[in-house]
């Protein structure tokens, strides 16, 4: 549980952000003292009390990283290099890497970084946010997500955030039994004239046992009811779910929105040098779970 000070502290961060980028400073997350998780990567490295680091070559959507544990992926940031965070900034950076070599011996260009909260927070219920700052470059697929702990998609998956390059938008889905992959419960939401995905932004999500109410910066984007979701299977989201904070490279959504090929599938020549400048990373200030 976080102190009514760093409470407070917490709903100045978002306001300051959502000042910044001209929005509504009425941010809706339950400002009870039920505090589930709190991190705002002000260590000198990543908590590993709090996150786990996933290490994987196995991928599902054609992407085209292996995720890695390592600093020069995963890291934390203070100061000026922090880009606006408050105490400190967690930064998931992709690499070009050319021949890397998983452990499972398949062979990938780019290395990146993939964490996630299974069983060290798990949760059902509450608000989950995250204040992010994005990357420019098509392609590029940065996540802000959480997962059921058991078979997929029978424990479903909320996509608080998701972002393939199109610095105009962000995109939220749920998947479960019956609507998942290509699913129907899927929204865009599209920033104001001149703000982007660029600047910090508060991603969030209001989870009940009757619905799903995905916010950025405190503005309602989506909803989805349980009705609405058993129209089309069970609903999946009654069990516990743990967060997911990654970055993705190419792959099938990003073709499906950029339609690139080549050099490499959803990434165009422009993002691989971008990664080979190593300009291609995701900023977390931080991430609160309330009930």
């Amino acid at each position: 549980m976080i102190s009514k000070y760093l409470k407070a502290a917490i709903g100045a961060m978002i306001l300051v952000s959502l000042a910044a980028a001209g929005q509504s400073q009425s941010l809706h997350t339950q400002q009870s003292t039920d505090t589930l998780f709190f991190d705002d990567f002000s260590g000198s490295k990543l908590n590993r009390d709090k996150w786990n680091v996933v290490v994987t070559g196995f991928t599902v959507n054609n992407e085209q990283q292996a995720y890695v544990d390592s600093a020069a992926t995963l890291y934390t940031v203070k100061g000026a290099v922090a880009q606006g965070a408050n105490n400190g900034a967690l930064v998931i950076k992709a690499l070009y890497k050319p021949g890397f070599k998983t452990p499972e011996g398949k062979t990938f260009d780019f290395i990146s970084g993939r964490i996630n909260s299974r069983d060290k927070i798990m949760f059902t219920y509450g608000t989950a946010a995250a204040r992010m700052k994005l990357p420019a470059g098509s392609g590029l697929w940065p996540a802000f997500w959480a997962m059921g702990g058991d078979k997929w998609p029978e424990t479903g998956e909320i996509d608080i955030m998701e972002y393939v390059g199109e610095t105009d938008w962000t995109g939220v889905a749920l998947h479960g039994p019956g609507y998942s992959g290509e699913t129907p419960l899927v929204n865009k939401f599209f920033f104001p004239e001149g703000h982007d995905v660029t600047e910090w932004h508060v991603y969030s999500i209001d989870w009940t046992a009757e619905s799903l109410n995905f916010r950025v910066d405190g503005n309602l984007v989506y909803r989805a009811t349980r009705p609405m979701v058993e129209h089309y299977g069970s609903w999946a989201f009654d069990n516990k779910k743990f967060l997911i904070l990654n970055l993705a490279l190419g792959g099938a959504y990003p073709v499906k929105t950029n339609g690139v090929q080549k050099p490499y599938p959803g990434i165009p020549a422009s993002t691989v040098q971008l990664i080979k400048d190593e300009q291609a990373k995701a900023l977390i200030d931080w991430v609160l779970i309330t009930k």
